[in-house]
């Protein structure tokens, strides 16, 4: 009992130092405080490092916060950081900035290189700067007090990003643990840095895609299978002008849900075509199915393409070809008509000579001249208007464009009881334009306009066409003004009459083509064509053509 008291009480003295000297007792403390202190400031670096550097915060701020937090514990008045990029040792920051010799961006030269020899070695190297030594980075070192240098290859999955540079304008001696300490941080900071380099390739990739996906001149949305926007570019906002996220596509494109083109992704697995009409435009939709890794469709991009300009041009070129081809036929008829048309008219004024007006022949001999001379006025009309030639813009007249037309189809009109009231201004201005294509939307506006009577029962079916000069925004416009007492146009198909292939017209009688190809020579002008229609009343189509 009394030994195990003894033991005791040694143990005690052991652990209080009462057998050694205070001073030796406060010194160990001392020491073995600033162990820990500096094992703990250590731990606090290696952390701050994993933590603190994120993608927000760049190498140079890194090395500021770590170095303050070095100087605390070690000897250090410089840190540099090299990165290996393409087999060259490029110098990218340095800490404190004062301390700079060579300039950020430095490619170091491999030739009696102290930092070349560390990177190859692939192992810490503590370094003294000596005079006699023929390394190139002894100048830097000595033109900024630099005494010695811890050089830490930067190392990830065995292969070498970088050099970290250490230096003290102090002969320092690092032990096992310091050196440890110092392998743990460079592995620390090879592990951010290639972090960081992975995490900006994602993020260039993904701004090279996100600047891609915001200038497609198309319309783009990214949706879920509900429907709802989750993404959408540039064009479509221009389109729309309102912010469209989480609107639900089928809204937007006022498209029946049922209907959807998303419903039909995931049913079909496959990208769906279709074509519609919104705001007086005919848009062309592709809907693409999304695929995640367990193959399943999770969301469908829309691509819609505006496509009506493209349509307005094909539309023209139809009717060119239709013109080019009435043009032809109408070259050959005049050709075959001409010489037995002359004869008839020749023979029939010789004969009016010769008869007295009292007779009961000369008013028949009189028919058969007019009707030949109208027959000559409608080939030479005709001829006129489906010329083939290059359409130049030159001074043309509004009026003679509309006789033109008249000429053509107003006999045709007036046999269907429908009666044509002219109302030509001709005082008004000569516009720059091409009379043939100014005639074809002449042409287009009649046919309407008579199409719209035949469906009516009217006791007094009228067409008014009417020239005049008005002065709107300060500026000089001819109206021509083709106005009916027809059936009229539903509000609701005023938004998309002038849209390529609509029509209201019974099956087989219009292409729906009309319209669009008018509208498009109007604003080939500089013009446009405005309508007013109330239905059971009839419509009024105004074309509006800048004056010269």
């Amino acid at each position: 009992m009394v030994e195990e008291m003894r033991e005791k009480q040694q143990m005690i003295n052991l652990l209080t130092g009462v057998q050694s000297s205070k001073k030796s007792y406060y010194t160990e403390l001392k020491k073995m405080v600033n162990e820990l202190k500096k094992k703990n400031m250590q731990l606090e670096i290696i952390n701050d490092i994993t933590k603190s550097f994120n993608i927000d915060m760049s190498i140079d701020d890194m090395l500021r916060n770590t170095f303050d937090k070095l100087k605390e514990i070690f000897y250090i008045d410089r840190i540099s950081l090299l990165l290996y990029e393409q087999e060259q040792l490029v110098l990218t920051n340095v800490y404190p900035e004062h301390d700079l010799y060579f300039p950020v961006g430095f490619v170091l030269p491999r030739g009696n290189s102290l930092y070349w020899k560390a990177i190859q070695s692939l192992e810490k190297t503590f370094h003294q700067v000596q005079d006699e030594q023929t390394f190139i980075e002894n100048k830097v070192y000595q033109s900024l007090g630099i005494c010695s240098l811890l050089l830490i290859p930067l190392m990830r999955k065995a292969r070498v990003i970088g050099l970290l540079s250490i230096g003290s304008k102090e002969m320092v001696v690092y032990d096992e643990s310091d050196l440890s300490f110092f392998q743990q941080f460079g592995d620390q900071l090879a592990v951010c840095i290639e972090n960081a380099r992975l995490y900006n390739e994602v993020l260039k990739s993904e701004k090279e895609w996100e600047e891609t996906f915001r200038a497609v001149s198309e319309m783009i949305f990214v949706v879920d299978l509900e429907g709802n926007i989750l993404k959408y570019n540039d064009a479509a906002k221009e389109f729309f002008s309102l912010d469209l996220l989480k609107t639900n596509i089928c809204q937007l494109l006022a498209i029946d849900p049922k209907e959807s083109p998303i419903i039909e992704n995931v049913e079909m697995k496959k990208p769906v075509h279709r074509q519609f009409h919104i705001q007086q435009r005919v848009c062309e939709l592709h809907a693409y199915p999304v695929w995640n890794e367990q193959q399943k469709i999770y969301a469908s991009i829309i691509y819609i393409n505006d496509i009506t300009e493209k349509l307005q041009i094909e539309a023209q070129l139809v009717q060119s070809g239709k013109l080019a081809a009435i043009g032809e036929m109408a070259a050959g008829i005049a050709h075959e008509l001409n010489n037995p048309l002359t004869a008839i008219l020749g023979n029939a004024q010789l004969l009016l000579r010769s008869i007295e007006k009292d007779n009961r022949s000369y008013k028949l001999l009189q028919d058969i001249y007019l009707c030949g001379k109208r027959c000559k006025t409608i080939i030479q009309n005709l001829l006129t208007f489906s010329r083939q030639d290059e359409y130049v813009f030159e001074e043309c007249s509004v009026n003679e464009a509309v006789e033109q037309v008249l000429g053509l189809i107003g006999d045709q009109i007036h046999k269907q009881n429908i009666f044509i009231q002219k109302k030509l201004d001709h005082s008004v201005e000569l516009i720059e334009g091409n009379i043939q294509q100014i005639g074809q939307i002449i042409l287009n506006l009649l046919i309407n306009a008579k199409d719209a009577l035949e469906e009516v029962e009217n006791e007094r079916k009228i067409i008014v066409v009417e020239t005049k000069q008005v002065i709107e925004n300060e500026k000089q416009w001819v109206t021509l003004c083709v106005k009916d007492n027809g059936k009229g146009i539903a509000e609701q198909h005023l938004q998309e009459i002038f849209n390529p292939f609509f029509t209201t017209k019974r099956p087989g009688k219009g292409t729906g083509l009309g319209l669009s190809v008018s509208l498009g020579i109007a604003e080939a002008h500089g013009g446009t064509i405005e309508v007013v229609s109330e239905p059971g009343k009839g419509s009024e189509f105004r074309l509006k053509l800048p004056v010269q």
